[in-house]
């Protein structure tokens, strides 16, 4: 585990056969309203929000808090009324016509020097975070330091499962919160909530069930990443 880093929470809900999207990864909205308040719950608790590109080039916006008794909670906290949406692009190709960049939040992104190139003239993120200086791969270890730096304690991770599965390979969670939803999607390419090149069983990450929560037909599975003693 990595020191002086955020405390990560990843939030996704799931068909009852483990997938977060369809094969064509479309946009998944088959949570419920109560999954929607759970999911907006978790993110006021977050200073930040992270996600992929990917994610935000299928679903155009991101998560906000919209319940105003979360946002004065955050207010008497001293914090802002939204976390930090922050998105993670090595290429930085994203659509500024998307309904993300008119929404009421502070955004950043995290990227490459080229990457960057594009945004940094303009307005739409408050900050870029260069971590590399070319087209090298992200480094997330020195990415979680700076945030943890920049005064980012809690942050919560929406996807995609190649974000979630480089956190997890780097022993970077915290927790987790898993929905499972009553449907069965099916595919050999819909992907699943943690990607990337994957573990052998023998040496999987192993979790800690802290709590089972069951809302009409879905269930909510909250883990606490199993550290070694």
């Amino acid at each position: 585990m990595m020191f002086n880093r955020p405390h990560i929470t990843v939030i996704l809900a799931m068909s009852a056969d483990g997938k977060i999207a369809d094969f064509r990864r479309s946009a998944a909205r088959f949570g419920s309203a109560f999954d929607r308040t759970h999911l907006e719950k978790q993110i006021a608790a977050a200073d930040a929000v992270l996600f992929g590109a990917g994610t935000l080039r299928v679903y155009g916006t991101t998560i906000t808090v919209k319940d105003s008794t979360l946002m004065q909670q955050r207010i008497e906290q001293n914090q802002p009324p939204q976390p930090i949406h922050i998105v993670i692009s090595g290429s930085g190709k994203l659509n500024p016509d998307i309904r993300f960049f008119q929404q009421p939040v502070v955004r950043w992104l995290l990227t490459t020097a080229k990457g960057a190139e594009f945004w940094q003239e303009r307005r739409e993120f408050a900050q870029i975070l260069i971590t590399v200086a070319d087209d090298q791969k992200l480094d997330l270890d020195t990415i979680l330091k700076k945030l943890y730096n920049l005064g980012i304690a809690r942050l919560a991770v929406l996807g995609g499962s190649q974000l979630v599965g480089s956190l997890c390979a780097s022993d970077s969670v915290d927790e987790f919160w898993l929905t499972i939803c009553p449907l069965i999607l099916g595919g050999d390419t819909a992907p699943s909530p943690v990607g990337g090149q994957g573990f052998l069983s023998d040496f999987a990450p192993k979790l800690n069930l802290l709590e089972v929560l069951t809302v009409e037909q879905e269930v909510f599975l909250h883990y606490q990443w199993q550290t070694d003693p």
